[in-house]
């Protein structure tokens, strides 16, 4: 039986020779000539009347062979063969074709698999699309937070959400055990993972009991910490470990790629043991600052819910004192929506690019395949008229296009990958989930799909059209709809180019504009450190341990100069205050809300120094002033200017007002010096002024890890880095110690506008390409065509200067129309920008003006070259090429 079905695909598995057929055939041809003979003919009238009686051998052969099932898988290898000799007869008609897939496929599914992580992917929470975060917002803290007085109120009297819960931010911890590390810690309500719908992997989930003051002292671990301290060691659940000097019950662990909602790094969780009575008569009856999540009941919207709170919001909001209460309003928004923030205007443009990219790419692939087959009709004219049937020439041209579409399938998969890879090693931290990113299978099937069908619909097009008597007289006739197709194909690209140009361009000048920004400090030489302390262990403060660690710095070899603060330029925490809180003594106090917010800062005497910001006016602090009980100030230029408009700041006074919770005088500051003015809202945002206190020795010490040191050094930062890390081992083996450099600092914060920029110059540098490859394909084919005509035309007296503007004409209409078409469009889309650029408008002359210069040249020079080609032919040779 299996002999007898293989039998069927002898083409296939036996490969039987067609030996048999053809002495068959041979047969019957044979007794069809004795027949005529023996009807009298002639020997050669009775073997030509066989033949036209048997219609053809060949063709009969043909016949036979159809008849068996599976037939025309047999031409399958002949067909791929015959393909493979025409591409390697046109080895740039092929690696076009396969360079432009690889090219729209690589870089689309390597795009995509980054921004579907912002835009698509799910959240790691159950039922994720139900999560919300619900706070305030005001005018120093965008972000949504709210108190815990607030919270407990709404909490129990709210009813668009099943659960509330809530974080209070990071609480930064050591772990003793072995060699000491710095964790980072959050807080947590005993119901925050069941509210986000996540199980701990191993162990539990805290208990009622644990989650109350003065409870036990528990943990969950993050998976991170699982494998790097203990290797995933199961037995690690219940397990005691010592932090900050606590004996502390590990109890659970928490699932690979877990994430805050916030974002934030976390290596353990810890229970709040919040004391909810405590809330409502602490920070004047307020609470501390939380951060609050919850989960909609089903049904409910964003906006429902919102609505819902509003009321509960009027009732609490009525506790905040009377002078800001209005500067108060309530936030309800989903979870993606609040990581992702800025995020989304970037992703939804370079996914808006990248199609660019695939579409250009899809219209360059028709541009190149119409051109082959307007090439190829004389020869598929010829093969219909030698018997191929219709369905024969499509599999032909099927099977040329289809390998092609695999090829270039193939590379854009591994130049998805390579890309994929570059992205997320150039890629800043600040885009969210980034490391993560994949390739995309979806993504991935999509493209591929689409090349195939791209490159098999325009690759049997011309197999399609019924073969033209004509074209059997010539190589190539004119067909007038494939040429307007071309052409307008090749607008399109160098439209969507013209975008993707422009686009690429604002951001260059962006970009430029932000490294040339003047950020008012010296980064250069600059090492800072941190040493996040355990409270614990300092009960009466870490005055004596800074002061220490500052003398051991001034002492290292190549440390000119040492300053400590509470916050650091040009981005990043920082204290802040109203405009409206000081009070020029001896004037009245400004109105509530107005004026801003001011940025403030304790700082030590050589702050300025290390920073190398000017002092303006006045002087610097002295170091001996350090250990007196006095309140000094160094204002800001712009700070100084708005408070003394008459350039009289030295030696005036300033109280800093507090509300306990109303407002009440507070600390007097003497001014002693004006500073120039220096960048503190990132390289993009918008500066405040800035108020400068000294830090003294007598002052009460808060407690936070806000602490920084600022070193000026002549040494490298490869050679000074171990002695600091000795020096403050010295000091306190279990303080751990973060060091980096003011110029990496900054060079984070250009990170991102860096990587948008990259990514998005790639794209246009692709888009350019591809259709300055379908603009010289174009022209170099409508040159072929009119080979004849321009024997013709030098033939009868013209110049290869008319050869020259004939040629070139044709490509200098597209290239104006397609300027033309994508200036408009990059107008239109240019607002798309306007978040993502700096200091340069969307509709910038000069960047137009350069990407319309750009492309006319380089476009001009993919014209010129077919064209000069065109010039040069001899007329003779010209006359003869058909």
């Amino acid at each position: 039986m299996m002999l007898k079905w293989l039998s069927t695909f002898p083409f296939v598995f036996l490969q039987r020779k067609r030996d048999a057929l053809n002495e068959e055939l041979q047969f019957h041809l044979d007794l069809s000539i004795e027949r005529n003979i023996a009807a009298g003919m002639t020997a050669e009238e009775a073997r030509r009347q066989a033949l036209i009686e048997f219609g053809g051998v060949e063709r009969t052969r043909e016949q036979c062979h159809a008849q068996r099932p599976g037939w025309w898988l047999g031409t399958v290898a002949q067909d791929v063969r015959y393909a493979l000799r025409g591409f390697r007869r046109n080895p740039v008609f092929t690696v076009a074709v396969i360079a432009t897939l690889a090219v729209g496929i690589g870089a689309t599914t390597a795009v995509f698999s980054v921004v579907d992580r912002i835009l698509f992917r799910p959240l790691p929470y159950a039922d994720y699309e139900r999560l919300v975060s619900v706070g305030l917002v005001q005018s120093l803290e965008k972000q949504e937070f709210t108190l815990g007085g607030f919270f407990f109120e709404w909490r129990d009297n709210q009813k668009p959400f099943e659960s509330m819960t809530f974080e209070t931010g990071y609480g930064d911890c050591n772990l003793m055990d072995g060699n000491p590390v710095h964790l980072h810690s959050i807080y947590v309500a005993q119901n925050f993972l069941p509210t986000l719908g996540v199980a701990p992997v191993a162990g539990r989930n805290f208990t009622p009991e644990e989650d109350v003051p003065d409870g036990p002292h528990v943990v969950i671990i993050s998976d991170g910490l699982w494998l790097s301290r203990y290797n995933r060691d199961p037995g690690v659940v219940n397990r005691t470990v010592d932090v900050d000097g606590h004996a502390t019950r590990i109890v659970g662990v928490l699932p690979k790629g877990f994430e805050m909602p916030r974002l934030q790094e976390v290596d353990v969780l810890r229970p709040a043991q919040m004391n909810v009575a405590e809330q409502h008569t602490v920070n004047s009856g307020i609470g501390f600052p939380l951060w609050a999540f919850a989960r909609l009941k089903p049904g409910v919207s964003v906006a429902e819910a919102k609505a819902a709170m509003e009321p509960l919001f009027l009732h609490t909001q009525q506790w905040i004192p009377a002078e800001f209460r209005k500067d108060f309003h309530l936030q309800v928004r989903s979870i993606r929506d609040r990581q992702m923030e800025d995020a989304y205007r970037a992703a939804w443009v370079l996914l808006a690019a990248v199609f660019a990219v695939l579409l250009i790419a899809c219209a360059n692939v028709a541009s190149l395949f119409s051109a082959r087959g307007a090439a190829r009709e004389r020869e598929l004219a010829v093969r219909s008229a030698l018997g191929a049937s219709r369905g024969r020439l499509i599999r032909q041209t099927l099977t040329e296009a289809l390998l092609l579409a695999v090829a270039g399938a193939a590379a854009g998969c591994v130049m998805a990958e390579i890309l994929l890879r570059v992205f997320i090693a150039i890629a800043p931290t600040g885009v969210p989930f980034l490391a993560a990113a994949r390739l995309d299978l979806r993504i991935v099937l999509f493209t591929v799909l689409l090349a195939l069908v791209c490159a098999g619909l325009f690759g049997i097009l011309p197999a399609l059209e019924k073969p033209r008597a004509a074209a059997l007289a010539a190589r190539q006739t004119k067909s007038g709809a494939q040429a307007r197709l071309r052409r307008l194909l090749v607008v399109a690209q160098i439209g969507l180019s013209v975008v993707l140009l422009s686009g690429a361009s604002l951001l260059v000048r962006s970009f430029w504009n932000l490294e040339q920004e003047n950020l008012g400090i010296q980064t250069r030489n600059v090492i800072t450190v941190q040493t996040p302390l355990n409270w614990e262990r300092y009960p009466k403060g870490a005055l004596d341990f800074r002061l220490r660690a500052e003398a051991a710095f001034r002492r290292l070899p190549g440390v000119t100069a040492v300053a400590t603060s509470n916050s650091l330029p040009p981005d990043g925490w920082h204290g802040g205050i109203r405009y409206s809180d000081l009070q020029v003594v001896g004037r009245p106090p400004l109105a509530n809300g107005v004026g801003g917010s001011v940025v403030w800062r304790e700082v030590t005497p050589d702050y300025f120094r290390v920073l190398q910001i000017p002092i303006v006016g006045g002087r610097d602090f002295r170091e001996d002033e350090r250990g007196l009980d006095v309140h000094l100030a160094i204002l800001s230029r712009e700070l100084a200017a708005r408070l003394f408009p008459d350039g009289n700041a030295l030696g005036q006074q300033i109280e800093h007002a507090v509300f306990l919770p109303y407002r009440q005088p507070g600390p007097v500051y003497t001014v002693v010096g004006v500073a120039a003015n220096a960048k503190n809202g990132g390289l993009t945002g918008q500066d405040d002024p800035e108020f400068y206190e000294l830090k003294t020795n007598l002052h009460p010490e808060i407690w936070d890890n806000h602490h920084f040191f600022l070193l000026e050094s002549s040494l490298p930062t490869s050679v000074i880095v171990p002695w600091i890390r000795s020096r403050v081992a010295q000091l306190d083996p279990t303080a751990p110690v973060e060091i980096d450099t003011m110029k990496q600092t900054v060079s984070r914060l250009a990170d991102r506008p860096r990587f948008e920029t990259a990514l998005l110059g790639f794209f246009a540098f692709c888009g350019l390409l591809m259709a300055v490859i379908g603009l010289y394909g174009v022209i170099a084919f409508v040159a072929a065509q009119r080979t004849q005509e321009i024997g013709v035309r030098m033939a009868l007296g013209a110049t290869r200067g008319n050869i020259l503007r004939l040629i070139a004409g044709e490509g200098v209409r597209l290239i104006a129309l397609g300027g033309a078409v994508g200036l408009g469009a990059s107008l239109a889309a240019a607002q798309l920008l306007r978040s993502l650029l700096f200091n340069v408008g969307p509709h910038d002359p000069g960047t137009y003006v350069a990407v319309l210069g750009l492309l006319g040249v380089v476009a001009l020079a993919a014209t010129l070259i077919p064209a000069r080609a065109a010039m040069n032919v001899e007329p003779v040779m010209a006359l003869r090429y058909e």
